[in-house]
């Protein structure tokens, strides 16, 4: 709306479209106070972070060692066969 839309307005008009704003305004500032006092969800992408830098480590380790956990298998299978 122009400057002269609004002047042509009756005032009960304006009166409302201002109330009509304070009320959302309020109603926002009510939503963001709710919410920053319950936001103990935590930070998803650090959540995310962490499991896939813990899922690269478990894979590096079990990459160096499965043929030492392999030969220490086979030799207590060997030994039981005996």
């Amino acid at each position: 709306m122009t400057t002269q839309q609004l002047r042509s307005l009756p005032v009960t008009t304006l009166g409302y479209l201002s109330r009509s704003l304070e009320g959302i305004g309020s109603r926002c500032a009510r939503r963001l106070a709710s919410d920053a006092g319950m936001s103990e969800r935590g930070d998803v992408p650090g959540w995310v972070m962490i499991t896939l830098m813990s899922a690269a480590l478990v894979a590096g380790l079990l990459a160096l060692a499965t043929p030492a956990l392999a030969e220490l298998f086979n030799n207590a299978m060997d030994k039981v066969n005996k």
